[in-house]
């Protein structure tokens, strides 16, 4: 397992990457509740907005690949992916 951590500028989110042989992960702890949080992922981007007081808050940040799957739990958002993105199943052709 490989483990990068990185402390965004801005809005201060932890962002944490894990690489497993088979898939990655991203976790960015916002501290926010899970219903003023949306999260959208494009190509190689998450897209997150959080809803309070005011104006929404708006952040973007990189993957590493295409995303599989998204979450938000007790604030924060978890996307993963899988890096053996466009090979075919063993057997399957």
């Amino acid at each position: 397992m490989n483990h990068q951590q990185t402390r965004s500028t801005g809005d201060g989110a932890l962002l944490r990457r894990y690489e497993y042989e088979d898939g990655w992960v991203v976790a960015a702890d916002l501290g926010a509740d899970a219903e003023n949080v949306s999260v959208d992922t494009v190509g190689d981007t998450a897209i997150v907005v959080i809803e309070g007081d005011g104006e929404p808050v708006e952040s973007e940040f990189e993957l590493p690949g295409a995303a599989d799957s998204v979450a938000v739990e007790n604030g924060v958002v978890t996307v993963e992916g899988d890096t053996a993105e466009g090979d075919t199943a063993e057997g399957q052709r």
